[in-house]
């Protein structure tokens, strides 16, 4: 199985706060982490505001970044390709979600096509979103 987590969810696997023990514990049981390259930029954009709001010390985001880093190449990471965005651009309007949430659905509906796949996310809307869509989906603790 293929665990997709969208950037809520991605974060838990670096940032102790509620719902980072169940993230950590699905991606133990995947098979593959999967994300969209998006990802990236949001995960730092978050750490980078809980270092700005003092809830992490310099070393502690560095460290963060760090791993980050280091465990990206691990990842299976889905290009915002055409299809993608035009799949998420019907999701907006389908599902009425924001757009990086529409993209993290429509990567994770692409990859469907070639594996089983779960989602996993924070966010309720895009949770109810993905289960509409046929997927099997995890809602993490916010």
């Amino acid at each position: 199985m293929t665990a997709y987590l969208d950037t809520s969810a991605l974060v838990k696997l670096y940032v102790d706060e509620p719902g980072a023990a169940d993230t950590r514990r699905l991606v133990t049981h995947a098979t593959h982490v999967a994300t969209s390259r998006l990802s990236y930029v949001e995960a730092r954009a978050a750490f980078a505001r809980r270092y700005r709001e003092g809830a992490l010390s310099k070393h502690r985001y560095g460290e963060m970044v760090r791993v980050l880093d280091h465990e990206w190449e691990t990842y299976v990471r889905l290009e915002v390709a055409e299809p993608i965005i035009k799949l998420a651009g019907e999701l907006t309007e389908r599902r009425a979600l924001r757009a990086y949430d529409a993209v993290h659905l429509a990567s994770a509906l692409a990859m469907r096509q070639e594996t089983r796949v779960e989602f996993v996310a924070a966010d309720e809307r895009l949770v109810a979103a993905a289960l509409s869509e046929g997927l099997v989906t995890h809602r993490i603790l916010v």
